[in-house]
Formats: structure tokens, sequence, C-alpha cells
């Protein structure tokens, strides 16, 4: 990721998608925002840690528990991640 940027939308997506890859070891993954856990094969509560440990990694950004368990889709963790870098681009 690219520091003191502003990422769009899109790029978030494209970040994302290949940290889905990754995680679960999937290239076949194609993110949309209706997304779920229940779509994915492998995605268990021990790979949503990974997951979001990978994302909060490589977007320098951090989620509290209560962020996390509130997520019902893809769309929600992009606006999510979008809010915090948004946050975190005004702390600086």
């Amino acid at each position: 990721m690219q520091d003191g940027k502003t990422l769009s939308e899109p790029e978030i997506y494209q970040e994302l998608g290949q940290l889905f890859h990754d995680v679960f070891d999937d290239n076949s993954i194609v993110l949309t925002p209706e997304l779920t856990a229940k779509d994915v094969d492998d995605w268990d509560s021990l790979s949503h840690i990974r997951l979001v440990l990978a994302v909060e990694k490589a977007f320098q950004i951090s989620f509290s528990a209560a962020e996390v368990g509130r997520l019902k889709n893809v769309a929600e963790f992009v606006e999510l991640i979008r809010s915090k870098l948004s946050s975190s681009s005004r702390a600086d």
C-alpha cells in the first residue's frame, strides 16, 4: 500500500482481494460487496483472525473487536477500512 495516499474504493478492493487470495490460499476468490464468510471455503474463525491481522498490517490501521464483530460482508469491511484510512490521514 502507498503511504500518505487516500485509497479509492477500487484500490481497496484490489488490495483486499490480494489479501483474501493470500490468507485463503485461493486465487479464484472474487471479491464482491455481498461476499460473506459463508461464500468462501475455509473461512472459519481462525482464518477470519488471520484475515483481519493481514488487513491491519497491509493498511497500517487497527480494528476493535466490536468493529470486526459488526461486519456482515465485504462492502462493510471496505467501508470500515476507508473510514480508518480517512481518520488516520486526518490525524497525521
